[in-house]
């Protein structure tokens, strides 16, 4: 079958943009880490303000420098409004709403998702880049939902536990230092017994000495 050539440039042009499309999509599922959540996890929307994990919405650090931080999206407003989270460490968030659908946006990052009443949204991400990042709603909830946002600011991890141990290495010193005060200190005991020896050695010597002088010079009397 004769296929015309513009129609053929007009075919390999759609097949080329469905193939950038599959790549692009690709890319930012697999190189982006963007992808929509893998678990369901459901939760009462009227028992979202006296939950136990989000009526108290925080940031957690873990030990191993972690971070998992907890947000309560309202109308028209996030909790906490001011984030802190530690620098190039992998930090989850986990979030959910007790009214209507809203976004959650880390502008100029991979941090994206969407807030539905009655699940749990959650995402983990890393920020190597310290400093403030702007976080929006991109899903309209409502008269207010221009105003609805919050601070996220990444900066370093303070002194670690490791580090914390080495004032515990140091202060050993001291009791060291102390156990070689104590030695010193029993020099003086020594150095006091040895006048004492010396006292009544020569006061022995002396006084046997004497009384034999004295024996013998009545003797010869």
């Amino acid at each position: 079958m004769h296929v015309n050539l513009y129609e053929k440039i007009w075919m390999y042009a759609a097949a080329g943009i469905i193939l950038v499309f599959l790549a692009s999509m690709g890319y930012t599922t697999l190189g982006r880490a963007m992808q929509p959540p893998s678990h369901i996890e459901t939760i009462d929307p009227a028992s979202v303000r006296t939950d136990p994990e989000f009526g108290s919405p925080g940031v957690t650090i873990h030990e191993d420098g972690t971070a998992t931080v907890v947000i309560q999206a309202f109308m028209f407003a996030f909790l906490p409004l001011e984030i802190r989270v530690p620098r190039g460490r992998d930090v989850t968030f986990r979030m959910t709403s007790p009214d209507v659908i809203h976004g959650f946006q880390i502008v100029q990052t991979n941090g994206n998702t969407m807030v539905v009443p009655g699940y749990v949204s959650q995402f983990t991400t890393r920020f190597d880049r310290a400093g403030e990042y702007l976080i929006v709603c991109n899903e309209y909830c409502g008269v207010g939902h221009h105003v609805m946002s919050a601070t996220l600011i990444v900066e370093d991890m303070p002194a670690s536990a490791g580090t914390g141990e080495a004032p515990a290495e140091t202060g050993e010193t001291p009791a060291e230092t102390g156990e070689a005060s104590a030695g010193a200190g029993e020099t003086p005991a020594e150095t006091g017994e040895a006048p004492a020896g010396t006292g009544a050695s020569a006061g022995t010597g002396a006084s046997t000495e004497t009384g034999e002088s004295a024996a013998g010079t009545e003797g010869d009397r």
